[in-house]
């Protein structure tokens, strides 16, 4: 069936139609369907919440697989932690906001994000100073020529800052996802702007629904929660990642800009010392402020957000790609680095 258009199943609702679309129900039916389209030399597309990616006007030339499943089971543990296996179709916020209710801790300062469980460790989905990567125990996962799922732990996914190895080439659709959180009423706090709201310092403790309750108003405050009345949450949240650069060429930047060291895990063996630097301030300093959009273009960036790149209604994926390129090669041209998209592009 060649079923709806992608405009319909993203949050930047831009795209046509794909060539054909399934939407397996549960869980055996989805590693059917997913075993059956990795073996089809057709392309295909693994959708789910649809607030990662940025489809084709002209639609998609092949099998785009929606991922609807749901379900949350608790595992026993021995560990003291509790541990959920969750379907890859369950809607990520749900998750958290079930955490936050029954006191189990590690998730809730991820509270808002779009999209589906199962897409959280593809990108290694994080906020607000926490990685999906703290509580991921494992996925279950297809692979081209199986005709079952097999368990790939977190250790193997080769996860790192908004990426995994399913972003670097591995092949393969996740069908459930393993957490494991702790029972507690409290986390920690890990991120400047949410401690000042909490009135608190970073490494403190915080109650989770606290923590949960200002997230959400952080977010809304930048567009970041889906509102289909505001068209600035009508997006892929932040568009660009922040850079991660050589130190020698953060040097070179203005001394007011941002930057972070990276995590030793993430140094390279040999080769010059990493990074990160902030692509909002980049973007800002090149003159592209909140609100700005091309002459005539339905696309823009937020107007309470710089990273976010927005359907202002009826735009269409050319428009939007076209503002994402004139971002890139302003940053380019005055500070020498290329900015990379955080959605995938279809």
């Amino acid at each position: 069936m060649t079923g709806p258009r992608l405009a319909e199943l993203t949050t930047l609702r831009v795209g046509g139609a794909p060539l054909r679309y399934l939407a397996p129900a549960t869980e055996a039916e989805l590693v059917a369907a997913a075993s059956t389209m990795l073996e089809d030399p057709d392309p295909h597309l693994v959708l789910a919440g649809g607030s990662n990616v940025v489809a084709s006007d002209d639609g998609f030339p092949g099998t785009v697989l929606h991922v609807v499943t749901r379900g949350i089971e608790r595992i026993d543990s021995a560990d003291g932690l509790v541990h959920l296996r969750v379907q890859a179709g369950e809607p990520w916020d749900g998750l958290v906001a079930d955490a936050v209710a029954n006191g189990w801790s590690g998730i809730e300062a991820l509270s808002g994000i779009p999209g589906s469980v199962g897409a959280t460790p593809v990108q290694n989905v994080g906020a607000y100073g926490v990685e999906v990567a703290s509580v991921l125990v494992g996925v279950d996962v297809v692979a081209p020529g199986a005709a079952s799922a097999r368990r790939l732990p977190a250790s193997e996914l080769g996860l790192a800052y908004r990426s995994s190895i399913f972003k670097r080439g591995f092949e393969g659709v996740i069908v459930a996802v393993e957490f494991a959180l702790t029972p507690s009423l409290v986390g920690s706090v890990a991120y400047d702007q949410l401690a000042a709201v909490l009135g608190t310092d970073v490494g403190h403790a915080a109650p989770i629904a606290e923590i949960r309750e200002q997230v959400l108003a952080l977010r809304r405050s930048k567009g970041m929660l889906l509102d289909p009345a505001d068209h600035d949450s009508w997006g892929v949240g932040s568009f660009f990642t922040n850079p991660i650069v050589s130190e020698s060429l953060a040097r070179t930047l203005p001394e007011d800009a941002p930057r972070w060291p990276v995590a030793p895990s993430e140094q390279p063996d040999d080769g010059p010392v990493l990074v990160k630097l902030s692509a909002a301030w980049l973007i800002e300093h090149v003159g592209i402020r909140r609100g700005f959009a091309l002459a005539g273009s339905r696309a823009g960036i937020s107007s309470k957000h710089t990273l976010a790149i927005t359907n202002r209604g009826g735009a269409t994926a050319a428009e939007v790609m076209q503002l994402a390129v004139f971002v890139q090669s302003r940053v380019a041209a005055d500070f020498g680095v290329l900015l990379a998209p955080e959605p995938v592009i279809v």
